[in-house]
Parts: structure tokens; C-alpha cells; sequence
């Protein structure tokens, strides 16, 4: 009997342990040395803001050009694992730098696309897009240009300050960056390439210590902080001069 009672007690203590660990294993471990919970997801959206960059609409000849679809190009890290196909994009992280949240959009070839697309529309150009992801030389077609890109970089962190003029506050920063080339079929040497890139802050810099006010931001999810630096990138494709020159003088010769 005596020995029955020992055998149950030692699984009931097995038990336990077992259940232990498991929660421990639910948990992750802070700076602290105390428990976290892991970090939620989430899916933003991001898009083309049209218009929010002014000067460059309406400057190019009205000739036509194909949009590859971009291909991804970034360094996959462990922060930037995709999940369930979304690439990540970001991640929000509190006071102590530990990540609160993993953020993912759906897939970036087809929004930066269809962003370059209506960028090179409001340049004047006339824009179609194609689902091929590499431009093919020595394919005659009607098209005037094709546009290939790569997405160099596209990330996002939004924290909590430790300090502020009236206590900690949110910061949201987007890096998004591409590599372009631009030829003239069936040629196989670029027409043109060239890289852009923007970094957008949110608030912006220099607001800082300002007052309440001016430190307050003003989107509210990190991804439409990306879409800022997603829409100030792909316009500087088309607002860089010697790019335009290239096509202004390239509209000359055609005459």
C-alpha cells in the first residue's frame, strides 16, 4: 500500500513539474529577470499617398512605360521573418526595448508597383504594369521603357521614450529604400539606374522638447509612417533631373 502511495505522489510531483515548464515555456524572460508575454501581431497597410510630393507632376513627356513587379531584396533577419507569407516590417518595442508587437503587411511587390505606377503617372508618363518580376532583353514590343526594381529596405520601429517634456512619448521611424533600372526595349543595357531612399520620422525631428503639442504625431498606426517614406521614395524616382533629362532628350530624338 505504502509503496502504491509513493508511486502516485512522485507522478502527481512529475505532473506538476511538467506543467511548470510548460508555462515557463509560454513566458519569455525581461532585462529584468522577470516575465513578458510574447509579442502580438499585427497587419498594416501600406499605400501611396498621391500628390504628397509636389513639384515633379506633369514634367516628363507623355511616353509609356511598363512596372515589373518589384522584387523583394531585403536582408531576412530574425526580426524580419515573414509569417503566413506577410513580410515583416516592423516591430514596436515599450520603454525597455523589449518587442510588444511584430508588424507584417501583405506582399510589397504588388503595393510598390502599383506606388511607382501612379508616381510615374503624376510625372505625365503613361504607366501599365506587367507581372513579370526581371526585365527580358531582346523582346521588341510597343513599350517605350520598362521599369525594374528591387525593395532594398522596408522597416519601421515605433518605441516609447524614456523621457519627455511631459513624460515618455511614442516615436515612429520608417526606412524604405530602392535600386531602379530603366531600359529601352530590346536593349539589355540599362536606359537608366539609379537608387532612392527616404527615412520619415514621426514625430518629426527637432520636435522634441518643444511642448505637448508640437511633440504630438501625426499618424497613428507605424504603418502609415511607412507609407510616407514608401510615397517620398518613388517619387524621388521621377524627380531626379538627370532621369528626366535622359527621357526629355530621348523625346527629342524620337521626333
Amino acid at each position: 500500500m505504502g509503496s502504491l502511495h509513493t508511486c502516485r505522489l512522485a507522478l502527481l510531483i512529475t505532473l506538476a513539474s511538467t506543467f511548470t515548464a510548460m508555462l515557463a515555456g509560454c513566458s519569455t524572460v525581461n532585462e529584468g529577470g522577470g516575465t513578458a508575454a510574447a509579442p502580438t501581431t499585427s497587419i498594416q497597410t501600406l499605400e501611396y499617398y498621391p500628390y504628397q510630393v509636389k513639384g515633379y507632376q506633369n514634367s516628363y513627356p507623355r511616353k509609356t512605360i511598363v512596372i515589373l513587379v518589384p522584387a523583394d531584396a531585403r536582408e531576412v533577419t530574425g526580426n524580419a521573418a515573414p509569417l503566413n507569407g506577410n513580410p515583416a516590417i516592423g516591430i514596436i518595442v515599450d520603454q525597455s526595448g523589449s518587442i510588444t508587437e511584430r508588424l507584417y503587411s501583405s506582399p510589397l511587390g504588388p503595393i510598390v508597383q502599383a506606388a511607382v505606377g501612379r508616381s510615374a503617372d503624376e510625372a505625365g508618363l503613361s504607366a501599365s504594369s506587367s507581372t513579370d518580376v526581371t526585365y527580358k532583353p531582346g523582346v521588341k514590343n510597343t513599350t517605350e521603357y520598362v521599369l525594374e526594381s528591387k525593395i532594398k529596405r522596408c522597416w519601421v520601429k515605433k518605441e516609447r521614450s524614456t523621457s519627455g517634456q511631459n513624460g515618455p512619448i511614442w516615436r515612429t521611424m520608417a526606412d524604405f529604400a530602392l535600386d531602379i533600372s530603366i531600359y529601352k526595349p530590346p536593349f539589355s543595357v540599362p536606359f537608366w539606374t539609379g537608387s532612392t531612399d527616404d527615412t520619415y520620422f514621426d514625430p518629426p525631428v527637432g520636435s522634441f522638447g518643444l511642448g505637448s503639442e508640437d511633440e504630438a504625431g501625426i499618424y497613428d498606426e507605424p504603418g502609415q509612417v511607412m507609407s510616407v517614406a514608401l510615397t517620398r521614395t518613388v517619387a524621388a524616382i521621377f524627380q531626379r533631373q538627370d532621369l528626366r533629362n535622359l527621357v526629355l532628350e530621348d523625346d527629342i530624338k524620337s521626333r
